[in-house]
């Protein structure tokens, strides 16, 4: 079968918005291939409509079972009834999200079912000689990009990152096959239990989920003066970020790292301070709405990709900003 699956993440009685993202993947691939693109929801009971907004974000069929076992993720049983259903339908890709769920359940599958996987994927193609699928990722510390393919095994398995790519238009009142697959007693893994659940109270995913991001770089020169950064941030209700560059010289924690080997977001509004835009950064912030850049170097690669970019000294520029800010009253 040539079908393109996808594992649709589900917390809390909601579909996770990265399940969507996925299916933006899987779109492309099926359709270059000619095939259904399904996803499978392993889930507690859940409202049909939600299930139903699967199909309306681009899935073709959607495999969901139901039962207590899949309320909190146990690795063991997920990949036990994902190795049922790849065993008894032989997709010819599975995708999955560069999460928890997907980096812990899809290795585990992958050997159950004697297949690769490759890991935080920036690119997904087919290859039209071969239909073969065809996986980007970085590698060697993020200075190159690597594509991978796997020409003997089935099904071919990667993980993307969240926000690399956005969802559909979701199109409303779209229909689809949903077909109910009982779980078998025997997937469940009884040797983990979950006693409770602990919400972290910290910001180590806010840039991954803000509107706004405003980051610094090795342009700033020196730890003091990212504060500059915090600064324009606070004004704007924007997260800091940062490049590779500043985090490597201890200037913020890695949690602020934006690109390849930081993190990959997707906000409204992208402002880079004294970044040149190495092309691990860029690809770190290709689905930002817009992008704002200020640099002292016209030829830099984040100027050339912003739908805004003021060539200047940084600090005068940021100086003349924050006054702005002050008259139009924005710290008040």
């Amino acid at each position: 079968m040539n079908d393109v699956w996808i594992l649709a993440e589900y917390h809390k009685g909601m579909i996770k918005e990265v399940s969507y993202e996925l299916l933006a993947w899987g779109r492309s691939l099926a359709d270059s291939l000619g095939s259904s693109l399904c996803a499978v929801l392993l889930s507690p009971k859940i409202e049909t409509e939600k299930v139903n907004s699967l199909f309306e974000y681009g899935a073709d069929v959607v495999y969901h079972c139901t039962d207590s076992s899949f309320e909190f993720l146990n690795c063991a049983t997920f990949s036990c009834a994902l190795e049922s259903l790849v065993r008894e339908r032989s997709p010819h890709i599975l995708l999955g999200a560069a999460t928890t769920t997907g980096r812990s359940v899809l290795p585990y599958l992958a050997v159950k079912v004697s297949s690769g996987l490759t890991a935080d994927c920036t690119s997904l193609t087919i290859e039209k000689e071969t239909n073969l699928l065809l996986q980007t990722r970085p590698a060697i510390g993020g200075n190159i990009m690597a594509t991978i393919k796997t020409p003997e095994h089935r099904p071919q398995m990667a993980t993307v990152r969240p926000k690399s790519k956005k969802p559909l238009k979701r199109e409303i009142g779209r229909k689809g096959r949903l077909e109910s697959i009982p779980f078998d007693p025997l997937w469940k893994d009884e040797r983990m239990k979950v006693l409770e659940e602990y919400i972290h109270e910290g910001n180590e995913s806010s840039i991954e989920e803000a509107k706004r991001v405003v980051s610094g770089g090795k342009g700033l020169k020196k730890k003091e003066n990212f504060e500059l950064i915090s600064r324009i941030a606070s004004c704007l209700g924007a997260a800091v970020g940062a490049s590779r560059e500043a985090v490597d010289r201890g200037w913020i924690g890695y949690s602020h790292q934006v690109g390849l080997s930081g993190k990959t977001i997707s906000p409204k509004l992208y402002m880079a301070v004294g970044i040149s835009g190495a092309v691990q950064h860029l690809a770190g912030i290709k689905t930002a709405e817009y992008i704002v850049s200020i640099n002292n170097d016209p030829t830099s690669p984040i100027i050339q990709i912003s739908d805004l970019a003021i060539v200047g000294d940084l600090f005068t520029v940021c100086g003349e900003i924050e006054k702005e800010f002050e008259r139009r009253k924005v710290f008040s």
